[in-house]
């Protein structure tokens, strides 16, 4: 199947080119706009309670005020606020809702704080646009005019809250990916100009998979459209790293054996058929594993990840595409001269390096194993001191933006919940008005919850069957005891409920509890499917039972060796109290599905190895010599694109950054270069049963090459010219 793609798009390559380009001008064209929200309760599914108490909000108090904005003053002495301070607050506050602001409802003043140092101007907004770009715009136009409405007076003021976090969160955003864009660029640009030392070959990846990126992103937008799927802004960046680093991984499989095929006397525009159909199926086979293993997101139940899933495996199915067709047309057509002024293309090089690593595996498996596998075990301790965040806010943007220093500064001179009360709604099951007489003993008990500030009732709806109690907590509501605090209320709220009536609890610090449950639900759903799909896939490529499941197995391995490493180096060594949810998902799904990739790519080198009538031994030390170098330049340039995740300045991008980086390089340089190749030498052909992949075919010993076999089982030029140190010429 790969020879006859091969065969299409190398002698039809300028067609092959013009339908890429027509597809790109009509998707791009015609794709719809790419939303984002920033809410995190539009993550969760409705059967959770947070989202059920919501709902509920909505339907009895559908007027109810919930700030999407808060103005928080100070004076600029630091000192007490004056009577005349109070009076500039007021007089802005009402000039603020004179001036009709889209999306904004209604504009009061706030409370001071204890030590009068503090108060606010609350603003309601639309709740049907919560999280929404609209909304952010509006925080812009308030930012502007309170600052502007202060002037003259003794105060600063600095915008917070829901809307104001999402503004920031857009800007912090679009500098992420101007940064991320920029280092990814300049990061292939540099290592494929050392690699190959010919400018046409460093660029042109750059052009074609900006091509494919573009594509990618509409037809992302499709989908999202199409199945209502939940956009982020954080995806953007996610996807520039992974089109260009998984694409040019790729270019690079492709552009070694184009390479190896010219040096073996192939006529160019056969070699390029040649290294599309001995790759093929490990490209194929690669990214198989990868979109498999996006898509295994869809069962996720958070609506960040559901979408992210779909859109990383849109990206990579894409990126497939133009690895078979249009990286083979495009250079088929500028031949040889692709690696100019290069002369190194005409020759073998020895790959010393690469070679003593080959023959240490090949004369030490048990050794190499060993080391290589105590070295991730060792690392993956770390997993055990793994804790989690929730404020996905704060952890996609810097702190010192102007919404995050609102929110620190309430913390201090409010209660560290009150800029995020936890409320719980009571209702009737029946129907029937509720007993007034029982708010009071309700809320004392709500108010001795451990964690509990204090807890009152607020307000009962026109029809009295539901009424709101509105529960302050100690601290932060991202924080872990808020969340052991908001699981105690949700105890008692519901075991306290007066009879005739069921209690449901709502707010940010609910809404992350509940997240905090997905995620879990994640772990035990989403990770086994996916390995198991990835085990279907290296089955299915090996013709073999046992190998996939040391494979799996070892990139395991490398998954916890990452995780711990992170855990270690963010958690512990920085002091903080946790890293980001959603960081082990990710982090599994990349590290274990794109670590995959390298092992397939040695494991196919080794069969080929094996299919020229070498022992298993020595099979891995030829891999490893052969496809080693491939591996490496792979591995660094995908571990530092991502890295440069890092530049974005958030929480969540850096520690996603690192955390993906390491576990790449864990899994080309530790993995794939010395467990997986050691541990295959060890087993010897047990590894391949039932099926007899490794035999050496009368074909392959004879010199004739097989044409359809895959990865290489036909690259017996391979083996003339062979001395005995393995050198070839």
């Amino acid at each position: 199947m790969f020879r006859r793609i091969g065969n299409v798009v190398v002698r039809h390559p300028v067609w092959t080119i013009v339908a890429w380009l027509i597809a790109a001008v009509a998707i791009v064209a015609t794709a719809p706009s790419l939303p984002s929200s920033s809410d995190e309760s539009s993550f969760l599914p409705k059967s959770y309670e947070s989202i059920k108490a919501a709902d509920l909000q909505a339907k009895a108090f559908p007027s109810a005020f919930t700030p999407s904005a808060i103005a928080l003053y100070q004076r600029t002495d630091g000192g007490k606020l004056t009577a005349a301070d109070q009076q500039d607050v007021v007089r802005i506050t009402k000039e603020l809702g004179d001036k009709h602001i889209d999306q904004v409802q209604k504009v009061v003043p706030g409370r001071p704080s204890q030590d009068g140092r503090y108060t606010m101007t609350l603003v309601q907004m639309d709740s049907k646009n919560a999280g929404q770009p609209k909304q952010a715009d509006a925080a812009k136009v308030l930012r502007d005019d309170v600052k502007q409405l202060v002037k003259g007076t003794d105060l600063e003021v600095k915008l917070g809250g829901s809307a104001a976090q999402a503004l920031d969160q857009q800007d912090s955003s679009k500098r992420g990916e101007a940064l991320i864009g920029i280092g990814t660029f300049v990061i292939i640009l540099v290592t494929l100009l050392i690699i190959f030392r010919a400018p046409i070959l460093a660029v042109l990846p750059l052009f074609l998979i900006g091509l494919v990126s573009a594509i990618a992103n509409g037809l992302i937008a499709y989908a999202t459209k199409l199945f209502d799927l939940q956009a982020n802004s954080s995806i953007s960046s996610i996807l520039i790293v992974v089109l260009f680093g998984v694409g040019t991984d790729y270019f690079l499989f492709l552009m070694f054996r184009y390479r190896e095929r010219l040096r073996a006397g192939d006529e160019p525009k056969q070699a390029m058929i040649n290294a599309v159909a001995r790759v093929g199926e490990a490209i194929a086979s690669a990214a198989g594993a990868v979109i498999i293993a996006f898509f295994a997101l869809v069962l996720s139940t958070l609506g960040f990840l559901k979408q992210m899933g779909p859109a990383l495996a849109i990206a990579v199915t894409v990126t497939l595409l133009a690895a078979l067709t249009l990286i083979p047309a495009v250079v088929s057509l500028i031949g040889p001269k692709v690696f100019w002024p290069s002369k190194s293309w005409q020759r073998e090089p020895e790959n010393a390096r690469f070679a003593a690593l080959g023959r240490g595996v090949e004369r030490r498996p048990a050794l190499t194993a060993a080391v290589s596998g105590l070295v991730l075990v060792a690392l993956s301790l770390g997993t055990l001191g793994f804790n989690a965040t929730f404020d996905l806010a704060a952890g996609s943007m810097p702190k010192t933006k102007e919404s995050m220093v609102v929110q620190d500064e309430m913390q201090k001179a409010y209660s560290a919940g009150a800029a995020a009360p936890t409320d719980v709604y009571l209702s009737s099951t029946d129907g029937k008005p509720l007993d007034k007489g029982t708010f009071d003993a309700y809320a004392k008990k709500l108010g001795a919850v451990d964690g509990v500030a204090n807890a009152r009732m607020t307000q009962v709806n026109k029809a009295g069957t539901t009424a709101d109690f509105t529960v302050t907590l100690k601290y932060e509501a991202s924080t872990d005891k808020a969340l052991s605090a908001v699981g105690k209320v949700r105890d008692v709220a519901h075991a306290d409920a007066p009879d005739g009536t069921k209690a449901l609890v709502g707010g940010m610090s609910s809404i992350y509890k509940d997240i905090d449950a997905a995620v879990n639900h994640d772990y035990r759903t989403v990770f086994p499917v996916a390995a198991l799909l990835i085990m279907l896939i290296l089955g299915l490529l090996l013709r073999s039972v046992v190998a996939p499941w040391y494979l799996i197995a070892s990139v395991g391995l490398g998954f916890g060796a990452t995780l711990g490493a992170t855990v270690w180096i963010f958690q512990e060594a920085q002091g903080k109290s946790g890293l980001m949810f959603m960081l082990p998902v990710i982090m599994y799904l990349f590290v274990v599905a794109i670590g995959t990739d390298y092992n397939i790519l040695m494991i196919a080198r080794l069969r080929e190895e094996a299919r020229e009538g070498r022992e298993p031994r020595e099979a891995a030390g030829m891999a490893l010599r052969h496809a080693g170098p491939t591996v490496a330049a792979a591995g660094f340039i995908l571990a530092a694109t991502f890295a440069t995740m890092m530049l974005a300045g958030n929480a969540l991008l850096t520690e996603m950054g690192f955390a993906v980086s390491f576990g790449i390089a864990v899994a080309a340089f530790v993995m794939a270069m010395f467990f997986t190749p050691s541990l295959t030498a060890l087993i010897g052909h047990a590894a391949w049963w039932p099926g007899h992949a490794d035999r050496a075919e009368p074909a392959a010993l004879s010199g004739a090459g097989h044409p359809d076999a895959l990865p290489v089982s036909g690259d017996s030029r391979d083996a003339v010219g062979q001395d005995s140190a393995g050198r070839r010429g």
